[in-house]
């Protein structure tokens, strides 16, 4: 059986796993990180999003073996030092979760968003979402949130 190798949530990692195994089992089966969710199994609702080389990725149609030697962050690598990452504590503070599900997907997804363009309209942000289902919300307060830590961000580089 193959073995695979990456660094997931800044720590080495390895795992013997049959060629089929995709990411998302590799990390909820082998690695116990349950906060990357699976919610359809056919790429559609963005719940299994987790970041490749800081890229949104859905994990649910990845293997395993294709992120050989990568860096991969889940929901539960944001957090740095017991502090919440930006875009988590704004998805709290603008309470952009309902029942939480879809939570995890939105919050690298908006990660990945704001690495790639700092100041987004909210128009650009409910685009860059489209790929994320959410059953529960209307997207507003997802949508606030992200801008708030857009914000946040931006402050944060500025000073």
């Amino acid at each position: 059986m193959p073995q695979v190798r990456m660094v997931v949530n800044g720590r080495e990692v390895a795992g013997e796993v049959e060629g089929r195994t995709l990411l998302v089992e590799f990390l909820r089966e082998r690695l116990g990180l349950t906060g990357t969710h699976v919610g359809c199994d056919t790429s559609q609702c963005g719940c299994c999003l987790v970041l490749v080389d800081g890229v949104s990725v859905k994990s649910c149609t990845t293997l395993a073996l294709q992120c050989e030697g990568a860096n991969v962050t889940t929901i539960e690598g944001l957090a740095s030092d017991g502090e919440l990452h930006p875009v988590q504590r704004a998805f709290h503070e603008h309470h952009g979760l309902q029942c939480g599900f879809c939570t995890p997907g939105m919050v690298i997804s908006a990660v990945d968003l704001l690495s790639r363009n700092p100041d987004p309209t909210e128009a650009e942000v409910r685009s860059w979402l489209e790929g994320n289902f959410c059953r529960c919300t209307g997207y507003h307060n997802i949508v606030k949130a992200v801008l708030a830590a857009a914000a946040e961000l931006r402050q944060q580089k500025a000073a």
